[in-house]
């Protein structure tokens, strides 16, 4: 049977070599090379075609039991980086994940440096491509600790929608208030984005500043109450990409 081609950033998102997004800024940065030449940006491979990355030849997986994706959550602490590695020496949560071999850990999505709580990370760059897209609009639910007085004018707007300093306008799903005394006071806040320090810059365009941020829920999965931070859990692969199938 002929090989049928597809495309380039989705063969190696299945092999669990990055994300389509990552891998398609290795192709705009040259850094990937197939049969010898720079690929492109849409361009097909099957099965016969040689793929290299930085210079190393990416095998072709092997159909076994050895081979079947896997997913995690992982309890990040603040402190750490959600990047493969750091120029500055600072902790990374790719160096407190399990060893793998023949694949790699793709993050699905991000927590900056002064946040904590649920990331997921599988093996499937193809399943972690399909959480992240933005039209996947899946919940996702933090903790956060403000400082500042916090008006019903205020969580108004938040729910209402904000333009926040590059000129998208975001808002919260929902804003519920959980506890907190004086200056300090908690909310668990939902949105269906991702974007860079969403939360905190929404709170921040009111005036108000967040203290800590805790993701404890991504869709229905939720962060274990009884999980230490740094530590992860294994989920059942199937029945999260057998949830996420439609998305």
């Amino acid at each position: 049977m002929k090989a049928v081609p597809e495309r380039l950033q989705k063969v190696l998102a299945q092999r669990g070599y990055g994300s389509r997004r990552e891998i398609e800024a290795w192709i705009s940065a040259g850094q990937i090379l197939v049969n010898g030449l720079p690929a492109t940006l849409g361009c097909k491979v099957t099965d016969k075609d040689i793929i290299s990355l930085n210079g190393k030849v990416l095998g072709k997986p092997k159909i076994s039991l050895q081979n079947k994706h896997s997913i995690i959550l992982y309890y990040k602490p603040e402190g750490q980086i959600c990047t493969r590695s750091d120029p500055q020496g600072r902790v990374t949560v790719f160096s407190k994940l399990p060893r793998l071999q023949g694949q790699r850990w793709v993050a699905v999505g991000r927590l900056d440096i002064n946040s904590s709580g649920l990331i997921l990370f599988t093996t499937d760059g193809e399943l972690a491509h399909k959480l992240m897209h933005p039209s996947a609009n899946i919940e996702r639910e933090y903790a956060v600790r403000v400082l500042g007085k916090v008006t019903k004018d205020i969580l108004h707007s938040l729910q209402k929608g904000v333009v926040l300093d590059d000129g998208v306008t975001a808002k919260f799903k929902r804003i519920e208030f959980v506890g907190g005394a004086g200056a300090n006071s908690w909310y668990n806040v939902t949105l269906t984005e991702g974007r860079y320090r969403e939360v905190r810059r929404l709170w921040e365009s009111q005036g108000v500043q967040v203290s800590r941020l805790i993701r404890i829920r991504f869709g229905n999965i939720k962060l274990p109450k009884d999980l230490v931070a740094g530590k992860y859990v294994e989920l059942d692969y199937n029945e999260i990409n057998s949830q996420f199938k439609n998305v």
